[in-house]
């Protein structure tokens, strides 16, 4: 499915409000989205939240052989995937040239900047090494996905510990969280990509581009740093011609806002820290604010229950007595009681519209049997009439005495034939009937 293009009175508006020095969020030029870190259960699992924009990283290890032309040396693997969960114009399973220029940026920020220590992987030089292997899962897309992507991958290497391992002669044993402490990375410094966007071939300047920004933006620069202002990786996309100056303005607000991010980092591991060794709540369910659905959530709060009988007898005695005790059960009929005066048994009533109805239907099902016997006497009596009438005469010959039979009397109450129409009426009333008394009972 293919992302819903830009109308041309959304561009033009877009391009209006920036030459003006005005974003869609209320931010200024160089304003950065509010940063929001939370950690979940396990180790190396973080979800960072770059305005809207929700990154899920999680980091993973395995012991495995290492490479041939680097036996002393741990394995480092990272992998971005965008899903259609995060934006509708994303399909899952395909390259996608986004797709490789982020994973190409991401490995360039975190692998070539030497920022881990590979050496510090190796078990056993030249036969096991540790894999790292960092898995980022683009939640939901709304703009600078390397910026948020960047962030959610050093913050979860930093949270991240790996167990414990010893060597003797050639077994290696690896061991589990409670018999021994796991092992955290080390890592020597935290590059971070900060995202330029160009307008008006290199006019107007922007950080932190929103997703409506960044459609009608003419180039992007992206720089990663770390504290120690050292510039990681540079990449510039889009086409356009950049001046020195711009390049060195780029570099001086990244090395503010990266100062900025590592310490909001640093402060949220130590917290996650804190929390786990205290016995605190962690993980991503504490981390959720209290919203529409979480409103009325109350947190546990202590009972004192010192002087619990002293109160209630207080309590009793300044509390009004009942006006009736009623002390014997009032029986009606065996096998049921009452206690006190209790309410008028409603059950098995009809309501006044389902009473109207009932009445409304016996009285058609009454007028409908007065026709039926009224038909039946009438086609009795005009069967009768005839018969009496016209005597059947019974010879074989001539010759042969003439044999008279009289009819008998029939009685009264004979079926005659009616119409199928009020044999249909009759039914319907019977049956609307019956469907009341089962509804009653």
């Amino acid at each position: 499915m293919k992302a819903t293009p830009l109308s041309n009175c959304e561009r033009r508006f877009l391009l209006r409000a920036i030459e003006e020095r005005k974003r869609l969020d209320g931010r200024q030029c160089y304003d950065y989205r509010n940063v929001r870190i939370s950690f979940g259960a396990d180790y190396g699992c973080c979800i960072v939240e770059l305005g809207k924009t929700r990154v899920l990283a999680q980091v993973s290890c395995e012991l495995v052989p290492p490479k041939p032309n680097r036996p002393t040396e741990g394995i480092l693997f990272f992998n971005l995937e965008l899903s259609p969960m995060a934006a509708p114009g994303f399909e899952p399973g395909r390259q996608t040239d986004l797709l490789v220029r982020l994973n190409r940026l991401i490995e360039r920020c975190l692998r070539n900047s030497k920022c881990i220590d590979t050496e510090s992987l190796c078990v056993v030089a030249g036969e096991k090494v540790w894999q790292i292997r960092l898995d980022l899962h683009l939640l939901n897309h709304d703009g600078n996905i390397i910026d948020a992507a960047s962030i959610a991958g050093i913050v979860a290497l930093c949270h991240f510990r790996r167990p414990d391992v010893s060597v003797q002669g050639e077994e290696v044993t690896v061991y589990t969280p409670e018999e021994r402490d796991p092992v955290p990375l080390s890592i020597h410094h935290m590059p971070i990509c900060v995202s330029f966007a160009f307008f008006q071939q290199g006019t107007y300047l922007l950080v932190d581009p929103s997703e409506r920004e960044e459609r009608v933006m003419d180039g992007v620069l992206v720089i990663a740093m770390n504290k120690h202002r050292e510039i990681c990786t540079m990449q510039s996309s889009g086409g356009i011609m950049l001046v020195k100056d711009q390049v060195l303005r780029c570099s001086k607000i990244t090395a503010v806002k990266v100062a900025e991010i590592t310490e909001l980092i640093q402060k949220a591991l130590e917290n996650d820290q804190k929390a786990r060794k205290e016995g605190g709540k962690f993980g991503f369910a504490e981390s959720i604010p209290n919203q529409k659905i979480t409103a009325f959530k109350m947190e546990s709060a202590a009972v004192d229950t010192n002087n619990v009988e002293e109160q209630a007898e207080e309590i009793i005695t300044k509390a009004d007595p009942p006006s009736e005790v009623s002390t014997t059960p009032i029986l009606h009929t065996p096998g049921t009681a009452q206690i006190g005066e209790g309410i008028e048994n409603s059950w098995g009533d009809l309501e006044e519209s389902d009473r109207e109805e009932a009445a409304e239907e016996e009285g058609e099902s009454e007028a409908t049997a007065f026709e039926c016997q009224k038909m039946e006497t009438e086609d009795t009596s005009t069967m009768l009439e005839t018969k009496k009438d016209e005597p059947i005469v019974v010879s074989d010959s001539e010759e042969e005495e003439v044999v008279i039979l009289e009819p008998q009397e029939l009685p009264m109450k004979t079926r005659a034939q009616t119409n199928p129409k009020q044999e249909n009426a009759s039914k319907k009333a019977f049956n609307k009937r019956r469907k009341k008394k089962r509804a009653a009972y």
